[in-house]
């Protein structure tokens, strides 16, 4: 994690109350390796959320990318880089328009810290 990464996380965090940091935390923690690769996509939809959002916060907002771009950007964190492209679509992380992809703001994200 780049120090920018951790600084947007930790202001993230402050917004969250201390269950929600932990189960933002232990998601974490149980689903990446040390080295920030992706071990495997969460099934339960919350967990899966909570991945897809640590995966796009290095992504620049306001920012277009290829889709060769994204697909470089997702390869150091899992192989399958196009489900995981699919998913930030899917959950309202990113837009697509032919080839091209934003990050969406995250008003439009898919919210995982209001699911029980």
């Amino acid at each position: 994690m780049n120090r920018q990464e951790d600084e947007e996380q930790k202001a993230e965090q402050r917004t969250m109350n201390p269950k929600q940091q932990a189960t933002q935390t232990n998601v974490i923690k149980n689903f990446f390796t040390a080295e920030g690769r992706l071990k495997e996509l969460p099934t339960k939809y919350k967990k899966k959320l909570i991945v897809l959002h640590h995966l796009v916060s290095e992504l620049e907002p306001g920012r277009t990318y290829t889709e060769k771009e994204i697909n470089e950007y997702i390869k150091p964190h899992h192989e399958d880089y196009a489900t995981i492209r699919r998913e930030f679509i899917i959950h309202g992380l990113m837009s697509r328009d032919r080839e091209i992809y934003k990050l969406n703001p995250k008003e439009q994200w898919d919210r995982w810290d209001n699911l029980s």
